[in-house]
C-alpha cells in the first residue's frame, strides 16, 4: 500500500471525512424529526467507512456499490462482525433505496419513529467508531 502521504491514504481520509460528515447529518435529521433521512444518512456513513476500510485492507480504490453486506465481505471484515452488526447491517441496509425511491413511503414513516431512529444512529455511531479502530 502507498505510504502515509500517498493516495491510498488519502483516499482513506476522504472516505473517514465523508462518513462522519454523514453520521453528523443523520444525526442532526433525528433532531429535525426528518426521520425518512436518518436511515439514509446513517446507511451512507456505513457505506462510507467500509469504503476506507476496503482501501486499506485491499490497497486500491473501492469499489462503486451501495451493498453494506458486499462492501463488508469486499473489505474483509464482515467475518468479524458481530452478529447484532450483522443484524444492523441487514436492516440498514434497504434504508438506501426506500429512501431515495419511496414505493412504500406511507408504510416506512410509520416504522421510523424517534425512538427507531434514534437506535438507528445509535448502531450506526458504534458501528463506524468499531471499523475507524480498525484503521
Amino acid at each position: 500500500m502507498i505510504g502515509e502521504t500517498g493516495q491510498m491514504s488519502g483516499q482513506i481520509r476522504y472516505w473517514v471525512e465523508l462518513s462522519e460528515y454523514d453520521i453528523e447529518t443523520a444525526i442532526a435529521m433525528l433532531k429535525s424529526k426528518r426521520y425518512l433521512y436518518v436511515g439514509f444518512m446513517a446507511h451512507q456513513s456505513i457505506e462510507k467507512i467500509l469504503k476506507a476500510y476496503y482501501v486499506k485492507t485491499n490497497g486500491e480504490s473501492a469499489p462503486f456499490s451501495h451493498s453494506l453486506s458486499y462492501l463488508a465481505k469486499k473489505a474483509k471484515i464482515y467475518e468479524y462482525f458481530s452478529e447484532d452488526q450483522k443484524l444492523f447491517i441487514d436492516m440498514l441496509e434497504p434504508m438506501n433505496i426506500e429512501c431515495r425511491y419511496p414505493s412504500h413511503k406511507e408504510q416506512l414513516m410509520r416504522s421510523l419513529t424517534e425512538e427507531r431512529c434514534k437506535e438507528i444512529v445509535d448502531n450506526a455511531k458504534e458501528l463506524q467508531l468499531w471499523i475507524k479502530q480498525r484503521l
